[in-house]
């Protein structure tokens, strides 16, 4: 074997995160690691790459024992990892990124060449066949875009093992057929792929085979041709999970928010849509087809260059997210790490930290108050800590999804505006989640939900609005659209159809 974890154990401060676990990967192989949040996949990959030393336990490598005493060593034995929270650098370029510790020199080391580095960036990036300029500024891409960005550093050090952490979470469509392409032609080249994600499709269409932990422990390892869907999200769950689609159209919902021809720039190109009291709007689109952007002017964040909105029948145009809140809009970003967290602070500070004003009238509460309002919400959403006072930045990556959820649900919103919500979560909690939006929905709510997975909105959503190319395309029925419905409108020219 490449590379074999064995009876792996690892302990944090109140968790035994990995229990006895096993894991083993073959050269040229793609193995799957799946399970809930918890379960255990991220801290045995991080012991994996080096950075958490197992507290018992054994790892080989071509059948020898060694020990990964930082990532440093790990990369020197030839694994390389790409996580789930992004790492590129927004203040420097595409090619500054991809060279980060191999810059090109001239004069003795003296200066950069920074000639020979855009050069050298752009061959990795043309390899690979990623539509992207090596001088763009890193900060003005895209969540899938600097995903691509984080997965070609990773593959152009030639890794023997390489480790994508949830890499489809943000991409489109075109970007993960990209992905796609890219594990194959490394899979060919003998080089191991370990897979961490919840997306089932991806899982039978891509790995040799799949190995489950839950609760930390090892539950079974195969080959991905002798398991089912059934008997996955059973190993992972240890129980049976209802996919059923809940959404039903109703006309006679009343119109919450108002979208007219909103434009700005080249991203968001005249989109118009309603969006109903006690109803999810569902919203599918191509990475780049404005969606994202939409959401953004629509919490305040951005302030569009025409159109307008109109909020219960009043004219509404937020000058910030401050704004829109206050006038009962939330919206819960994509981007956990940039947007929708305080990392080093509590769960507890993060889940009240929208909603003080209204805890603290009088501008004083006590942190019993604070723990208690943010144990509710952890409690309502499954989000798996020690305690309210831990800090976010120990949690997995779709804990801190559900905190960042929790954030914002906690304001009691009126319109809410969800992208990605369920990006890097487990089956089980995605359905935890699902039920919780249906509940919103239920109570009144309008929901406004962004989401890369058709499967999920059809599952979600009472209508589904589809954007290409910054307007929309069109507006379905979530009971009667199917995949190819909306994949048929998100490559259209986006003729937009009134909402």
């Amino acid at each position: 074997m490449l590379l074999e974890l064995s009876h792996i154990t690892k302990r944090f401060p109140g968790v035994l995160a990995l229990d006895d676990a096993r894991f083993a990967l073959a050269a040229g192989e793609v193995h799957a690691l799946m399970g809930e949040n918890g379960a255990g996949k991220s801290t045995l990959m991080k012991i994996a790459s080096g950075l958490f030393q197992p507290d018992a336990g054994e790892i080989r490598i071509d059948g020898r024992a060694v020990r990964l005493s930082g990532p440093a060593s790990a990369k020197a034995a030839g694994i390389h990892t790409v996580f789930q929270e992004l790492t590129v650098l927004p203040n420097r370029s595409v090619a500054e990124n991809l060279m980060i510790g191999r810059e090109p020199v001239r004069a003795g080391g003296l200066w950069l060449d920074r000639g020979a580095l855009i050069r050298a960036a752009q061959r990795i990036l043309d390899d690979l066949g990623i539509p992207l300029e090596a001088t763009a500024p890193a900060g003005r891409l895209s969540t899938g875009q600097r995903q691509m960005v984080e997965i070609a550093r990773a593959s152009a050090q030639i890794p023997r093992v390489l480790i994508l952490d949830e890499p489809t979470s943000s991409l489109g469509r075109a970007e993960e057929e990209l992905l796609f392409s890219l594990v194959r032609r490394l899979s060919e080249r003998g080089v191991g792929i370990i897979y961490i994600t919840h997306r089932m499709s991806e899982v039978f269409a891509l790995s040799d085979r799949i190995t489950v932990l839950r609760d930390g422990r090892y539950v079974l390892s195969g080959a991905t041709a002798d398991l089912d869907r059934t008997a996955l999200i059973r190993a992972m769950v240890g129980r049976d999970v209802a996919e059923d689609r809940h959404g039903t159209a109703d006309d006679d919902l009343p119109v919450v928010l108002e979208v007219e021809r909103l434009a700005r720039g080249t991203a968001v190109r005249g989109a118009s849509l309603s969006l109903k009291a006690g109803e999810v709007l569902g919203m599918a689109g191509l990475m780049g087809a404005g969606r994202t952007e939409l959401a953004r002017l629509i919490a305040g964040i951005d302030r569009p260059d025409s159109g307008g909105m109109t909020l219960f029948g009043k004219p509404y145009a937020p000058a910030g997210i401050g704004e829109a809140l206050a006038r009962g809009v939330a919206y819960a970003s994509e981007d956990r790490k940039r947007l929708g967290l305080v990392l080093p602070l509590s769960v507890a500070d993060n889940i009240a930290l929208p909603s003080l004003r209204r805890l603290a009238p009088l501008g004083v509460i006590g942190p019993n108050r604070i723990a208690g309002f943010a144990r509710d919400w952890m409690e309502r959403l499954g989000v798996r800590a020690a305690g309210p006072g831990v800090a976010v930045d120990t949690l997995s990556g779709g804990n801190q999804q559900k905190v960042a959820l929790a954030k914002w649900l906690a304001t009691a919103p009126r319109v809410i505006l969800l992208d990605e919500p369920t990006r890097g979560v487990d089956v089980g909690a995605k359905a935890e989640i699902y039920a919780l939006i249906r509940q919103l929905a239920t109570d009144g709510a309008a929901i406004l939900a962004i989401s890369s997975e058709l499967p999920e909105l059809l599952q979600i959503s009472d209508r589904i609005a589809v954007m290409a190319q910054g307007r929309v395309a069109g507006i379905l029925p979530a009971e009667t659209a199917t995949e190819e419905s909306l994949l048929d409108l998100s490559f259209t020219e986006a003729a937009e159809t009134a909402a």
